[in-house]
């Protein structure tokens, strides 16, 4: 059944001639007729009592005249929604973003990006590498931003944005906080509160294995709120990201001996077509300055 034929039929309803119902569709008067008759013939029976001056529906043609005016108006709705998506009004995006990353690193991203997509609706989902992996894979994030101890998949495509060094954390009046940077040797005996969601965290409990380092962990959390207000609070220590949120006043310091790095990559599904929303915001999150670490140039004794 051809929409145009559906057009046609609900303009005659309308005019009630033939010859107004072509102007008004922009088709001549036989063509309509035509029309109207394939449509007859697609449903049954006749729709129109035709008479030399005045048009009037059959019994059928008024029990689906309604039928037809709501296929028409979900169709123009159709396509006035997908108008609206792929001009960007309106659109939908959810972006993955690993659970450690602290929001410092994002605000300017956000909000420029907020300034020249102003109809896209972003929402954020938190979690670890392996939930947004396979949100990402089902389709239910459009993007991923995360960093991994291991190699990503093949199955993705990944993109660096920066590097930051892994830092210790801890409270003021602390005996490191004489050093410029901490030597993981130099921990043994600590009181350490665990981040679960740390992808690095096994990592670096190898690290302190390796050299004989023994931990007292007194607490954990996969609150990265909860183990930087501990830690500010003298409960202990602490790896965390060196551009994490942190509370003001925490005390953090370079991990030395060695160092350890994470790179935060913008990671998609390789060969998925993106939507014109996710389109836009990876361009913008590949544009965006992400800044290198500060800490080589300029060694941070206090949190900000």
């Amino acid at each position: 059944m051809d929409i145009h034929h559906i057009r046609y039929f609900l303009a005659v309803c309308e005019t009630r001639n033939f010859t107004r119902a072509g102007e008004k569709c922009n088709v001549t008067q036989p063509a309509l007729s035509r029309a109207i008759q394939q449509l007859e013939d697609e449903v049954g029976g006749l729709l129109f009592r035709r008479e030399r001056n005045l048009t009037h529906l059959t019994d059928l043609g008024v029990l689906l005249r309604p039928r037809f005016q709501q296929i028409l108006d979900e169709l123009t709705g159709v396509r006035q929604e997908a108008s609206r998506f792929l001009c960007l009004e309106n659109a939908n995006l959810k972006v993955g973003v690993m659970c450690t990353i602290g929001p410092r690193r994002f605000t300017g991203l956000l909000a420029d990006f907020n300034r020249r997509q102003q109809g896209i609706q972003l929402q954020l989902v938190e979690g670890v590498p392996a939930s947004l992996s396979q949100l990402l894979e089902s389709g239910e994030i459009d993007v991923a931003i995360m960093a991994s101890s291991n190699s990503f998949p093949d199955r993705f495509d990944v993109t660096p944005l920066y590097r930051e060094r892994f830092v210790l954390a801890f409270p003021n009046g602390h005996r490191l906080a004489r050093n410029d940077n901490v030597a993981i040797s130099e921990l043994d005996g600590e009181n350490y509160l665990r981040r679960l969601n740390c992808e690095y965290r096994d990592h670096l409990a190898g690290l302190c294995t390796d050299r004989g380092v023994k931990l007292r962990i007194s607490y954990a959390s996969e609150r990265e709120d909860w183990i930087q207000n501990m830690v500010s609070g003298g409960l202990g220590i602490c790896f965390i990201p060196e551009f994490s949120a942190v509370i003001p006043g925490l005390q953090v310091r370079p991990v030395i001996d060695p160092e350890v790095w994470r790179e935060v990559s913008l990671v998609v599904v390789a060969g998925r077509r993106f939507s014109p929303a996710a389109s836009a915001f990876v361009s913008s999150v590949k544009a965006h300055g992400w800044p290198e670490s500060a800490i080589p140039q300029a060694i941070r004794k206090t949190a900000a």
